[in-house]
């Protein structure tokens, strides 16, 4: 996501995100280094992602964090009254190398991390935090700051200058701008030990991907699909097990084995292997390092007079309390945990007729839940991802985009645009009336050694008009299981949600129409709505109708199975919805506990036990390994914003609902881009959701999409 330059490499130093870039120009003298350099080439200038390597990456930064500092200086001392142009206008030029950087380090960080670069990341991670403290307390750029804000509340600035203002004013407040000498050397002192903490969590995590593979025999692949088998075989042969199988420690190769795997053993195996990551008790185990950042993050909010960290956190979020957050979420919960129940107690019934005595535990859910798929509903979840191909599926998100926000996207002939991977593809983004560009989207689908597991999406360059019209460089990122040689990517049909979601976040970026760099941010509890809804058109009749073909045949998925799989649309509900919100409530829950002398282990397993969470299913997420929440501060008491989100979701798919067209009607379409993804974060979500749909979102629609009985009156 992005603020203006100054808060993206700020943001970055603290959060150390996926890839952040902005487009504004740097009134100091590059380095001759490449990365810090302003892109070159076609399409406005694309990232030579061709010539990085990571030797360049520390001097670069060093150098960039120089330039920036220059920078910042200038701004704080020039001698001129505080205004807009001269400070924050000022502010969103500065620090252009650096976040130039940004955009080549997370792509070390994220898609072709190794342990050359990890050591250089380690090196890198609290110098970063003692320039974003250098900045964020510097005392005369916030006095400046501070005196365009108390100026703007007179109400002599544009609405987009206002909101800059209130935004960047908001970040340094919150971030210690006014504490006393003291108290700021503490903060920035706690926030250099957090960013080394940070680095370390998300190390260990991809060490216990990297290391639990699970390594089958011929004998041992009962159940399991073709393609999945040859994979699988592919998988193990590039990890120098030629004849053997691979299971790699990641949901997408997890995630189907525990579905189809006939060997009950084997399930336990790799259900353990991938929901022990980061607790195994050994050199990689996070549990420590988990109590020190939540007593770290604690006192820092204390300096500010905040009695914790989700109350210092959710105070510009849409939910604004913590209470708020947590009543979505227990408003919710009861039903969740009910309808686990009655899932559990028909998967059961399937094993005692299929002889199996066994009592449903967390590694037989999935095995036995696509059984009971099969009895209800007729469904066999093998039989629908035969349809689900992935090259399709990407047409199919060209499809949707053109027909809500009129884009055409066009191949980049090979070559012509630098990928760091052999495997990430390029397409032009054009307007599909006028031809007019709007940017490049990279698409990045295959799971790889040293590539973070699960899907994302980020910019290498967003929109804005500030200094001259910048386009977009968007990205999507995926770990699907490549398939052997000669055969389709098949994906499950909740990878073809995720595929539509992450999209959902490019066409977010793509769509932007704000003029300064800081509004293409946005809230958390709202950034994910946009990319949640986007899901709902996988589901479509259009796009099921043209895209959904079989791999082998070539024909369309027949109505009968459309017919099922519309009728199964709230099956697993209580799994899906209670693995979420158990890792949501125990986010919130552990940075409202007190830190001192916690025990990770056990605050989880008596917080779960608390809520009654069912045994026979696990946290989405378990805290050992809750990336989101401990590899950096983006989604720290932030989680339940998916389900946030989700309302908003819930509501604004009805809009489309009883909308003439449905989900193709062109007036709602046109309110959607307007007020939902061309605004960003240039107006309050909440302000912009009621434009669009002339009222508050209600929870009961949520609950409706669920499955789940329906108790408030409407």
């Amino acid at each position: 996501m992005k603020t203006n330059t100054l808060l993206v490499t700020v943001i970055c130093a603290m959060l150390l995100t996926t890839s952040c870039k902005n487009e504004t120009e740097t009134s100091t003298t590059m380095s001759d280094n490449l990365l810090l350099q302003d892109f070159t080439g076609p399409y406005g200038g694309v990232p030579s992602f061709d010539k990085m390597t990571v030797n360049q990456i520390e001097p670069a930064i060093l150098d960039g964090m120089e330039q920036g500092l220059k920078d910042i200086e200038a701004i704080a001392n020039n001698t001129k009254a505080p205004t807009f142009e001269n400070t924050i206008e000022a502010m969103e030029r500065s620090g252009n190398g650096l976040n130039n950087v940004f955009t080549y380090y997370g792509i070390f960080r994220s898609n072709m991390s190794n342990t050359e670069f990890r050591e250089v990341q380690g090196k890198l991670a609290p110098k970063l935090s003692d320039y974003r403290s250098k900045i964020s307390q510097n005392e005369k750029l916030f006095k400046r700051i501070k005196s365009v804000y108390v100026a703007s509340q007179k109400n002599l600035l544009d609405a987009d200058q206002q909101r800059v203002v209130e935004l960047i004013y908001k970040r340094f407040e919150m971030d210690g701008a006014e504490l006393d000498e003291t108290k700021k050397k503490r903060y920035a002192k706690i926030n250099k030990e957090l960013a080394s903490l940070y680095n370390k969590f998300g190390d260990n995590v991809l060490h216990d991907e990297e290391n639990y593979i699970t390594y089958l025999t011929k004998d041992q692949l009962d159940g399991l699909s073709e393609g999945f088998i040859k994979s699988a075989a592919k998988i193990a042969t590039d990890n120098g097990k030629e004849g053997m199988y691979a299971i790699t420690n990641t949901r997408s190769s997890m995630d189907p084995f525990l579905t189809y795997s006939t060997a009950r053993a084997l399930r336990k195996q790799v259900w353990t292997n991938y929901y022990s990551r980061g607790d195994n008790g050994d050199d990689y185990d996070n549990n420590t390092l988990i109590a020190d950042i939540l007593k770290l993050r604690r006192e820092r909010v204390e300096l500010l007079g905040y009695k914790n960290y989700a109350e210092w956190r959710l105070q510009d979020r849409m939910a604004k309390t913590p209470e708020n957050a947590i009543g979505l979420m227990e408003a919710v919960w009861p039903a969740a945990i009910a309808r686990v129940k009655e899932e559990v107690a028909d998967m059961q019934v399937v094993a005692d007729a299929s002889g199996d005595k066994i009592e449903i535990a967390a590694w037989d859910y999935r095995y036995y839940a696509e059984k009971v798929r099969q009895k209800k509903y007729d469904l066999d979840s093998d039989e629908v991802k035969q349809y689900l191909q992935l090259d399709k599926l990407t047409q199919a998100l060209f499809y949707t985009a053109g027909r809500l926000f009129n884009y055409k996207f066009t191949p980049v002939k090979e070559g012509k645009v630098a990928v760091f991977h052999e495997d990430v593809k390029v397409w032009e983004v054009t307007d599909l009336d006028t031809n007019k560009f709007i940017g490049l989207w990279y698409l990045d689908p295959f799971a790889r050694k040293g590539k973070r597991s699960g899907a994302w999406a980020t910019t290498y360059r967003s929109h804005t008009t500030f200094n001259g019209v910048k386009t977009v460089l968007a990205s999507n990122n995926s770990n699907f299981v490549k398939a052997a040689p000669g055969e389709a990517v098949l994906v499950s049909w909740d990878d073809a949600n995720t595929f539509f979601h992450e999209f959902g976040h490019a066409l977010h970026f793509f769509s932007s129409t704000v003029k300064y760099p800081t509004l293409n941010g946005g809230v958390r509890d709202y950034t994910e709505f946009q990319s949640q809804l986007l899901e709902r058109w996988l589901s479509t009749d259009e796009v099921i109708n043209k895209f959904l073909v079989h791999n082998k045949t070539g024909k369309p998925i027949p109505a009968s199975l459309v017919a099922k799989i519309k009728k199964a649309s709230t099956f697993n509900q209580g799994f899906g919805t209670t693995e979420y919100l158990a890792s949501a409530l125990m986010d919130m829950k552990l940075h409202l506990a007190d830190p001192t002398d916690i025990d990770i282990d056990k605050f989880e397993r008596e917080t779960l036990a608390a809520l009654n969470m069912p045994k026979e299913l696990p946290m989405r997420h378990r805290t050992p390994h809750f990336g989101h929440v401990f590899s950096g501060e983006g989604y720290a008491t932030a989680y339940y914003g998916y389900m946030w989100a989700d309302v908003l979701t819930s509501d604004a798919s009805e809009a489309f609902k009883e909308a003439p067209g449905g989900f193709y009607d062109k007036a709602v379409a046109d309110k959607l881009v307007k007020y939902l993804f061309a605004p960003r974060n240039s107006m309050d979500p909440a302000e912009a959701y009621r434009k669009f749909r002339g009222r508050d979102a209600k929870i009961e629609a949520l609950m409706r999409d669920r499955g789940f009985p329906v108790t408030t009156e409407e």
